[in-house]
């Protein structure tokens, strides 16, 4: 429903308000993508890292934005050489975990799912099993901090560039009981195709270990075809050129009629998409085409800092291109819930204890 079809939602005046207001769920964040501008200079400053193209964290903040709308996503993932420099020790790690939760928090996401890759934080000395124990402290302390109004666990990524996949899917497995929700394979989609690290997904799936990938953002259907056919992939980081796969009259082609069909869940990220080319505008985002044909469609950030985003300028976003209203945010935060890497009693419990009620209250305002 859009919110020039629904009288009782609130007025134009009052969309931030509620926007602000709204339950969320976030699958697709990531830690490495996400500090604040000024946690960034403090630890630059103590580690010794004088790289960062300024000290003046409104005006980094601001270069990490221009530096990401480069229309590539190569260009794009450069600039996280900047805040894995800071990550290298335990107390770093525990400290940007906790900011992470309560700034997500403080933003009305009741659920998150935040991914990183413990093999970028080892330069310190740190083993892949403290990376993993540090930032799982730091989302319990950000939990904590938040009055337990957030939930967040972990996803542990393994870089398409490396051979460590199959590392870090066992390291998920030995923590999945211990704050880590699953495996995320992440990095340049170009020549480095998904099956390339399909000892990894196995392992997995032996294991009963929940995983996504990220396909069809710098590279096409294909892409995507290899995470769900070869790889069996539960959901798709991004997935947007799931579009290559329908024709200009809606019609599905036996790939996207798959993923819808099977629920497989989109992790769309608009602003992200804008950034490295994988879309041109908010207006002609494929997110309103790819749900208005039943896609599982789920809306998250990506990157908070790298891309200059929230979730509540999400919504704002997709109101200003599509006129939703709460009944479409629901939908896409129910849809985000019903995909998380949680046993079904929790999902159920946020659901209807938190998410509905939520905005129930939304539309009586």
């Amino acid at each position: 429903m859009h919110l020039s079809d629904n009288p009782a939602t609130p007025a134009a005046a009052t969309v931030s308000e509620w926007i602000r207001r709204a339950p969320k769920a976030v699958l697709h964040d990531h830690l490495d993508g996400g500090l604040r501008a000024a946690t960034v200079v403090e630890l630059a400053r103590e580690c010794g890292y004088t790289a960062l193209p300024t000290e003046d964290p409104a005006a980094l903040a601001v270069w990490f934005r221009d530096a990401a709308d480069s229309g590539s996503l190569e260009r794009y993932l450069e600039t996280f050489a900047h805040t894995c420099a800071v990550m290298q020790t335990r107390d770093a790690l525990t400290r940007i975990a906790a900011e992470c939760a309560e700034d997500l928090a403080a933003d009305g996401v009741v659920y998150a799912e935040i991914r990183y890759a413990p093999e970028q934080h080892l330069e310190g000395g740190l083993t892949l099993d403290e990376v993993v124990e540090a930032v799982n402290d730091g989302f319990r302390e950000g939990e904590l901090r938040s009055g337990g109004r957030i939930t967040v666990r972990a996803l542990l990524t393994g870089m398409r560039h490396t051979d460590r996949s199959l590392e870090i899917a066992q390291l998920t497995v030995a923590h999945r009981d211990k704050g880590v929700a699953g495996f995320d394979i992440a990095g340049g989609e170009i020549g480095n195709p998904p099956a390339r690290h399909l000892p990894a997904f196995q392992h997995l799936k032996r294991e009963n270990c929940h995983f996504t990938i990220h396909a069809g953002e710098a590279v096409g259907a294909e892409s995507i075809h290899e995470a769900v056919q070869v790889c069996g992939t539960e959901r798709i980081g991004h997935g947007v050129r799931i579009t290559d796969d329908i024709a200009e009259d809606g019609t599905l082609g036996r790939l996207a009629s798959y993923v819808r069909d099977n629920r497989i869940a989109l992790e769309v990220c608009p602003t992200s998409n804008l950034q490295t080319g994988a879309a041109k505008d908010y207006a002609s985002h494929p997110i309103d085409e790819l749900r208005r044909l039943g896609f599982r469609i789920t809306l998250n950030t990506d990157n908070r800092l790298v891309s200059g985003t929230t979730m509540s300028e999400e919504f704002q976003h997709m109101v200003d291109a599509f006129g939703y209203g709460p009944e479409v945010f629901e939908e896409f935060t129910v849809a985000a819930l019903d995909a998380a890497f949680l046993p079904l009693p929790e999902r159920r419990r946020l659901i209807d204890e938190v998410v509905r009620p939520g905005y129930a209250q939304l539309r009586t305002v």
